[in-house]
């Protein structure tokens, strides 16, 4: 074979593999302290992107609980995520990509892909991270962060809103960081 014929084979082939790495490395990833609580009605939550305008784009992480029909039995369990993702309306395996029994204790971080609930890769701009906890029964924490994607590594402001009489239950998520990787 020509050696300027193999050469090319090679520069495309990593040429190629270069763009589909790029495509999977992780856009954004939120971290936190979770503690559980004691007690029922609590230690639920969802992390989700939206696009800057507050759509919905994709689900990274939801506990099992809620996802499974706990919003139907519990309608104060993740209200805002049940709403935003479109719960009622998905499968049963479109549920189960996006849950994962309730974590133990420690310090989790979820990771965002970059791509949307149809896996297809979004353009490079701005979104927004958000993650939603039920405390306890309606007591709820809201956490969001903007992003902006395609303009390399950067930690946004996380903002904490609190819904309810959270007292003492706010201890259930703490020290929440957002980074964008590329």
């Amino acid at each position: 074979m020509n050696k300027s014929i193999v050469f090319c084979i090679i520069f495309t082939a990593l040429a190629l593999a270069g763009v589909s790495a790029q495509q999977t490395a992780p856009a954004a990833e939120i971290s936190f302290r979770f503690t559980r609580l004691s007690g029922s009605a609590s230690n639920q939550f969802a992390i989700w992107i939206e696009d800057a305008s507050g759509g919905y784009v994709k689900t990274i992480y939801a506990t099992r609980y809620t996802a499974n029909g706990g919003w139907q039995r519990r309608e104060t369990s993740l209200p805002l995520w049940v709403r935003q993702s479109n719960l009622a309306e998905l499968n049963r395996g479109q549920i189960d990509v996006l849950t994962g029994a309730t974590p133990q204790a420690g310090n989790l971080t979820y990771t965002w892909d970059g791509t949307d609930s149809r896996g297809a890769a979004v353009p490079a701009g701005d979104y927004v991270i958000v993650m939603e906890a039920t405390l306890r029964w309606a007591n709820q924490v809201y956490y969001r962060a903007p992003l902006r994607i395609g303009q390399g590594a950067a930690t946004p402001q996380v903002s904490v809103e609190y819904v309810g009489d959270a007292g003492n239950d706010r201890a259930m998520i703490e020290n929440v960081t957002v980074r964008t990787l590329r």
